[in-house]
């Protein structure tokens, strides 16, 4: 398996969207093409990708890492982690993690948040696996 950071956004990277999207979550809408691009371009937001070699390449997980930096120093999340579902349970998700949990700390993060899904029980047990904390706290949305 093979962790990449793409320079642009290929033909492949938006079918593995359409794939992985729906089995991350039903009711998100699968990014377009100009879509990923902005997130490439936007400087805080970074896909990390997992391929099998074996497999021609063909992406088989993914993960957003974003980073930004306010008065209280810099903060980084992980969003949308998805490995496909023929290919849970062979440390994928684990391996997209660190390599975004590196990457954070090279910018500079002090610490990394995300949240996740109970019902999501294996990505549950890996981020506690991973030395992630769960935290008291009150998360709120407002829909605009």
């Amino acid at each position: 398996m093979e962790i990449f950071q793409p320079s642009q956004i290929s033909d492949p990277i938006v079918a593995a969207f359409e794939r992985l999207m729906p089995q991350l979550n039903a009711h998100h809408l699968i990014p377009t093409l100009t879509e990923l691009e902005d997130i490439l371009q936007s400087g805080a937001s970074m896909l990390f990708f997992a391929a099998e070699p074996d497999a021609q390449g063909e992406i088989i997980g993914a993960l957003t890492l974003v980073v930004f930096r306010t008065p209280a120093g810099v903060h980084a999340w992980i969003e949308d982690v998805v490995v496909d579902e023929a290919c849970r349970g062979r440390g994928i998700g684990e391996a997209l993690t660190r390599a975004a949990m590196q990457r954070a700390a090279e910018l500079g993060a002090q610490h990394i948040d995300l949240t996740s899904h109970p019902a999501r029980e294996a990505a549950n047990r890996l981020y506690l696996r991973l030395g992630f904390e769960r935290r008291e706290t009150n998360l709120y949305r407002f829909k605009l």
